[in-house]
């Protein structure tokens, strides 16, 4: 039922305006442009804008208003069943206003398709690996990586929402030595635990969480450690340390609302061969080269700057080299194509795994980076300090336990991942307008609370089938449902581009209309007739008196039950739409506040 939203009839009528224009001879086009069309600066402008003819000007070498002036004219023939008014625009804008009674057809669109409205098949069943958070078990997770797997859960959603097959991963780096110095870390405290005297490593972990670890291995093995071989006692803590901050890192997740289709460890990455044998062929295709008692991999083919180590003089591998295997097994799993968030200190790397995926014969559009960008904690507006040297940092878990996981989404994801975000504390457990999450949800709820109120009264919710649309035609009325027609291709951009903050300033823009249309308009008949102001969620569930404006509410309309009917079903498609763009945000719907 797509192709019966407003845009889509609009793009086909321009589509067929342009076929017809080149058939009869009007314009001289030997291809059609790609078509889209956008909601104009200015409302008085019309419901919709495109630029078209500003594309097909050069190609016909014709000024682009008369090439717009062209189109009009064949549009307003051709669409009068569509079009209220199509007018061109300096310096060839074609500006459309759509017959009112048409918006309606929206609102139908929404109520068939419920929850799967904003879905599409554009991915056409495209099998996509996305790996993301993938923090070393070294340590709990901070809110950097907190931002990475809202990223990464929301951009997982809305790839599955237009038709894409999703596999979503956690690489765990259980190998190297940053497990090594884990373990001689734990090892040191477990010591210090007993009363012995220790040698802390340079560059050891820090931190509190280290104490905690080795003491869960003093008190599951006891002393058991002291009488092994050093490097014995080491292997342990690091398997000890690294299970414990794993299970932590799964149970935050959990807590976070992120889950995980696949853990893969990069031991088991090892233990199969895959390294060994992804260097192998690169060798058999002299991709890899011996130099000064090293291999390298020739990533300089590739565009990469350089070529870069893949096995030391020791013989040891990089982490590229792991890299490099753990990718070409990602590609050998038959997926379509890779996506990796990762922090932004590994821009650097990008070109490298590019190269790598070059090198096996795929192509390099099939691996995609998104980069997400720190995370400047506040708390009412003053920076939180942490040092991450000393091994104190704030936790994602204690931010998840202050705000909650809704608010602490919705904020990571309220800007582009490669632009620095800062999070105050305290602003996202306000429950206020000025809070953005808190926004969104309260008007969700308060139409629940209609509905709730409604029902108490004896007045059912109707399909729309049982309501005459011709009641719900005002300025403001068209003003939501045109902001409702936009969702799916708000979630088809999104999913192109992989920026989940598309769809945050979408559902803050939505509430907001929302909200000045209920303070605005009476969507229940009075108890009195004669009572002016009485509230529409009296009985409605304790709603915050900062977004509850009592003036607002002295609703002066008479509201007749066809009048009625036709808002509660308009409010039932935005609380549709509400809740499933806060579903692809991985943040819930609640029906109380």
């Amino acid at each position: 039922m797509k192709s019966d939203l407003i845009h889509d009839l609009v793009v086909a009528a321009l589509s067929s305006a342009l076929s017809r224009a080149k058939d009869s001879g009007e314009l001289d086009l030997s291809t059609l442009p790609a078509l889209t069309v956008d909601l104009p600066k200015r409302e008085e402008w019309g419901d919709l804008s495109s630029n078209v003819a500003m594309l097909v000007a050069p190609k016909v070498r014709r000024p682009p208003l008369e090439v717009a002036t062209v189109l009009a004219s064949i549009l307003k023939d051709e669409g009068q069943d569509l079009f209220d008014r199509v007018d061109v625009a300096p310096p060839g804008f074609l500006n459309f206003t759509i017959h009112p009674s048409r918006w309606g057809d929206t609102l139908k669109i929404i109520e068939a398709l419920g929850s799967a409205f904003g879905s599409s098949q554009i991915g056409k069943g495209q099998r996509v690996l996305v790996e993301y958070v993938s923090a070393n078990p070294t340590g709990p997770l901070h809110v950097g990586h907190g931002r990475g797997a809202a990223l990464g859960h929301a951009a997982s959603n809305l790839l599955q929402a237009t038709g894409y097959s999703v596999q979503r991963e956690y690489y765990i780096n259980d190998a190297g030595r940053q497990l090594k110095l884990l373990g001689a870390s734990v090892l040191a405290r477990y010591q210090e635990y007993h009363g012995l005297p220790f040698t802390f490593p340079d560059d050891g972990y820090h931190g509190t969480y280290i104490h905690a670890v080795a003491e869960a291995m003093a008190q599951e093995l006891g002393a058991t450690l002291l009488d092994v071989n050093p490097e014995e006692a080491e292997e342990q803590s690091s398997a000890f340390a690294c299970m414990q901050l794993l299970e932590r890192i799964r149970q935050d997740l959990r807590v976070f609302g992120v889950e995980f289709d696949e853990w893969y460890s990069e031991t088991s990455l090892l233990g199969a061969g895959h390294l060994t044998k992804a260097l192998e062929y690169l060798k058999e295709k002299d991709l890899v080269f011996q130099k000064d008692d090293a291999w390298w991999f020739r990533s300089s083919q590739f565009q990469d700057e350089k070529d870069r180590v893949v096995a030391k003089q020791d013989g040891t591998y990089t982490y590229l080299a792991s890299d490099i295997a753990y990718h070409r097994d990602k590609l050998h799993r038959g997926f379509d194509s890779l996506i990796n968030i990762w922090g932004a200190d590994h821009h650097g790397y990008v070109p490298r795994m590019q190269a790598a995926v070059q090198a096996f014969g795929y192509r390099k559009e099939q691996f995609r980076v998104v980069l997400v960008q720190m995370v400047n904690l506040l708390r009412a507006g003053k920076k939180v300090e942490m040092s991450k040297r000393a091994g104190e940092f704030v936790t994602l878990r204690e931010v998840v336990d202050e705000v909650g996981a809704d608010a602490a989404k919705f904020f990571f994801l309220m800007r582009r991942s490669d632009s620095h975000l800062d999070f105050d504390l305290e602003l996202a457990k306000r429950q206020s307008a000025d809070n953005p999450v808190y926004y969104v949800q309260y008007a969700h709820a308060r139409i629940a609370s209609l509905f709730r109120v409604a029902e108490s009264r004896g007045i059912q919710v109707p399909s729309l089938q049982d309501v005459d649309l011709s009641f719900v035609t005002t300025q403001d009325e068209l003003r939501l449902i045109k902001q409702l027609s936009c969702y799916p291709g708000i979630i088809e951009a999104s999913a192109a581009s992989l920026e989940p903050h598309r769809v945050t300033f979408y559902l803050q823009e939505l509430a907001a209309q929302l909200h000045t249309y209920y303070n605005k308009h009476r969507i229940l008949p009075s108890h009195d007739p004669g009572v002016v102001g009485e509230s529409q969620e009296d009985g409605g569930g304790g709603f915050s008196a900062s977004l509850d404006d009592p003036s607002a509410q002295e609703h002066r309309e008479t509201v007749t039950p066809e009048l009625t009917a036709a808002r509660l079903a308009l409010m039932r498609q935005v609380q549709t739409v509400i809740r499933n763009g806060l579903a692809v945000l991985g943040v819930s719907a609640p029906e109380h506040m």
